[in-house]
């Protein structure tokens, strides 16, 4: 792609800022917007950074305005799937909003090509395993509803202003960049591994296991985990098919292929660390299925992404690098 700034929306928080990283290190000027809400100043390391937010179109026209912008990833949403039901406006308002907010401002601007940071959420509850991207996309809460009329919203703007969008439907996002440059740090934190390693260095409330009954090897939901730098290097073979794409919505699904239960993550984390994991075992949450691994051979085959960093151990280690040198996160450094 030639020429511009790659504009992320989002860019500060923690997917967002590792694919900002690896399109900087692949030689792309990088332009973060994101109104730190949720994200972190520091995580943007020493891109350009504009903050504001989605919600104000005025906004968003005068950063299209005022910079040369090639391409845009977004990543800017609210992600909790409990909050999404307790506060569905919240999400609605935010996510898909300011995804529309964000394509107006790219068809006043003439700027054509979008990779769209989205979730296996919105399959909802699954017919068969792994799942591929033919799967019918039911979401069971609000958080996924609100990132399918996103999708939606893409394909549309494609069909009606000849948008090119890739969406990449992730599974579990987890670890930290292997440099230690950038990790997970979020308020609150509801990510397992995260807790996990939490729990190993004796900070917060004794970890929780959220049912063992559950009819998988040894109880525990099963999960397939991501690396996150494996993820940020998806989102930029994405932007480099997506010139060649149609207009509309191409969509591929990230994940490892491979399920991993809460335990095994525990144990893999003591394993890695040392100590054990003190937990607890708690009620079933609603809506949780017994297993969610996915198929990423769409974007193998076609993209030819595969992870790099696909063990949980890997993914453990790197996560737990980041929390042992940033103990208060980006708010304190070792």
């Amino acid at each position: 792609m030639q020429g511009g700034s790659i504009l992320v929306a989002g860019g500060a928080g923690y997917i967002g800022s590792h694919a900002a990283l690896a399109l900087r290190e692949q030689g792309h000027q990088v332009l973060v917007v994101d109104d730190l809400s949720e994200g972190h100043r520091d995580a943007v390391l020493d891109a350009e950074l504009v903050e504001g937010s989605l919600l104000d179109g005025d906004f968003l026209a005068g950063v299209f305005r005022d910079h040369d912008v090639a391409a845009v990833m977004h990543f800017a949403a609210h992600c909790y799937v409990g909050e999404s039901v307790t506060h569905p406006g919240r999400y609605y308002r935010n996510n898909v909003v300011g995804t529309l907010n964000l394509l107006t401002a790219m068809v006043a601007a003439g700027v054509d090509f979008l990779v769209f940071s989205s979730t296996c959420a919105t399959y909802g509850e699954p017919t068969r395993m792994p799942i591929t991207e033919d799967e019918a996309q039911q979401p069971v809460n609000p958080y996924g509803e609100s990132k399918l009329w996103c999708e939606r919203l893409i394909r549309d703007f494609g069909g009606a202003h000849g948008i090119r969008g890739v969406a990449l439907r992730y599974f579990n996002a987890a670890g930290a960049d292997p440099g230690g440059r950038l990790g997970e740090d979020h308020h609150p934190e509801t990510h397992l591994i995260p807790l996990v390693l939490g729990a190993l260095a004796g900070k917060g409330p004794v970890l929780t296991v959220f049912g063992d009954d559950y009819p998988t090897a040894d109880g525990t939901c099963v999960r397939d985990y991501v690396h996150v730098t494996d993820l940020a290097a998806a989102h930029v073979l994405a932007l480099q098919a997506v010139p060649r794409l149609a207009p509309g919505l191409t969509a591929y699904n990230l994940g490892n292929e491979r399920g991993t239960s809460v335990m095994e993550v525990i144990r893999a984390a003591e394993a890695v660390c040392g100590g054990k994991v003190q937990y607890r075992v708690g009620p079933r949450r609603p809506g949780d299925p017994p297993t969610l691994v996915g198929s990423s051979r769409k974007i193998q085959t076609e993209l030819s992404w595969e992870p790099r960093l696909g063990t949980i151990e890997s993914i453990v280690e790197t996560a737990w690098k980041w929390h042992r040198d940033h103990p208060e996160g980006y708010g304190a450094r070792a």
